[in-house]
């Protein structure tokens, strides 16, 4: 295509190999994007349920529901915005936005405040995101978006796999919190730098509708609530992609908040659930590099229709398999990874392809509105709050192999505290029960040794005048009541 010279005197020119260098800063700058977002994927949802002790769906995915409204709207808005800022105002608006958040998750005091970090860092990935995507698709032109979609998106969601699995050994060998999260510094501080450095891809676009196959009819709205209608419901494909979407990312939030409960709660560590939490985008990411080219060649619906597919068998492996979870982690992961790779640039390509450059940005915004709604697409459902198991009506313990000793509950008010097993050591005496058929404790309430309760019961033998001595004079203390004729036979 031909070159075009901008205010500054460059040539603009449309293709990868052409603006290979702002193409590769973009892909770095998305590395970053994909490293904060990655930071929640492991820690969050563990850090609600075992910091704050919160028992509800609702509470523990609220964070997920925060992050996905706030991302979903700021796409949209986003495509509206670029009609009157700049693609690299809104990068570089989004990095400032994302400041705040690895302090907040490192350090909340409260679950609100993760919630209302969640909200800033959606806002920081509808606007960094998009504008990579947008600035990508704007660079490379009409001939390589799969591929550019597919680098982009490759980049972005390694990046949230390697973080993850680096956040779980992290929290492994020094807690859920802080040092997790405060590896997010690294991503932000990286992310603006190179977003102040990146020029903006406005001649590029001026370019490719200079150039366009198909003009723009004059009687056509470019505005955001036409585009947002058309993208939603007049235009079949572009209604459909944003379904897929939809579904695809309702899957990515079933993962991201149930798989790291599910797991722990079936005897898996933090290393294993980072290890699985890890495995699924880092294959998502790398995957989309490939069928990102292959969806440029054999066209982008039998890659969108087979992937998720694939994703449904990855679900239903993680159930079939649940008594050995980290098979079942481990595959699933692989199946939901690969599925996502085959959807995901396919359909920002399909997206598009059925815009025409005028209002592409705002098409872009609208199907990334309907995609991350799936985040909070779930019905919340209450779980079972974790009650301390109710008391018995009696405390068995074993004597010998096969014999059962029944004890008695003592009052609730007077219940000692648990003790090691008695031996046959001496022990301070205890004053005797009362009757001929007094059950033999130990010192703390619980059953005696076998040989204590054997001498306990040759004592009473003896002071029952089978031999006619006095009661205590058997080698037994007295009881400490006079008119008691039952020796006191506590152990000793």
């Amino acid at each position: 295509m031909k070159a075009t010279p901008t205010a500054t005197g460059r040539p603009v020119r449309l293709g990868l190999r052409e603006n290979w260098l702002q193409f590769t800063l973009l892909v770095i700058v998305n590395v970053c994007v994909g490293g904060l977002v990655g930071l929640e994927r492991t820690t969050v949802p563990l850090i609600g349920s075992q910091t704050f002790g919160l028992t509800s769906d609702l509470a523990v995915f609220s964070f997920i529901i925060a992050f996905g409204l706030t991302k979903a709207l700021t796409n949209l808005a986003a495509g509206a915005l670029t009609a009157r800022f700049r693609r690299k105002q809104l990068l570089v608006t989004g990095w400032l936005l994302g400041v705040p958040v690895p302090f907040a998750l490192a350090y909340a005091p409260s679950w609100g405040w993760i919630v209302a970090a969640n909200v800033l860092l959606g806002l920081n990935q509808g606007l960094t995101w998009s504008m990579t995507v947008n600035m990508k698709i704007d660079l490379v032109g009409p001939s390589r978006r799969g591929l550019a979609t597919g680098l982009n998106e490759a980049a972005g969601y390694t990046a949230v796999g390697v973080t993850a699995l680096l956040t779980g050994y992290l929290a492994t060998g020094y807690g859920l919190r802080p040092v997790p999260e405060l590896i997010g510094i690294v991503f932000v501080a990286a992310g603006l730098a190179l977003a102040l450095v990146v020029r903006d891809t406005a001649a590029h676009v001026t370019l490719e509708l200079a150039h366009h196959t198909k003009p723009l009819p004059t009687d056509e709205d470019t505005g955001l609530k036409a585009t947002f209608t058309r993208t939603s419901w007049h235009n079949r494909s572009l209604r459909g992609a944003s379904q897929a979407g939809l579904v695809n990312n309702l899957n990515d939030g079933l993962t991201w908040g149930v798989f790291p409960l599910l797991f722990t709660d079936h005897g898996l560590g933090l290393a294993a659930v980072g290890l699985v939490k890890g495995l699924y985008p880092i294959l998502w990411g790398l995957g989309q590099i490939p069928t990102g080219h292959l969806a440029d060649r054999i066209g982008r619906k039998p890659l969108i229709v087979h992937g998720m597919l694939v994703q449904a068998i990855g679900f239903a492996v993680a159930l079939a398999l649940l008594s050995r979870p980290l098979l079942a982690g481990i595959l699933s992961a692989v199946l939901l990874g690969l599925g996502t790779a085959m959807v995901y640039p396919a359909l920002i390509a399909s997206v598009s392809d059925h815009a025409h450059p005028a209002w592409r940005a705002n098409a872009l915004g609208a199907y990334r509105f309907w995609r991350d709604i799936g985040y909070a697409a779930r019905r919340p459902r209450r779980r079972h709050p974790r009650r301390r198991p109710r008391p018995q009506r009696h405390r068995h313990r074993r004597r010998g192999p096969h014999r059962r000793v029944r004890t008695p509950r003592r009052p609730l008010d007077h219940r000692a505290p648990p003790h090691p097993p008695l031996n046959d050591r001496a022990v301070p005496p205890r004053p005797a029960a009362a009757g001929p058929r007094a059950a033999s404790f130990g010192p703390h309430g619980g059953p005696a040794s076998p040989r204590a309760v054997a001498a306990q019961r040759l004592c009473r033998k003896e002071a029952r005048g089978a031999s006619g001595r006095r009661p205590g004079s058997t080698g037994c203390p007295r009881s400490d009541h006079a008119d008691e004729r039952e020796p006191d036979c506590s152990p000793s």
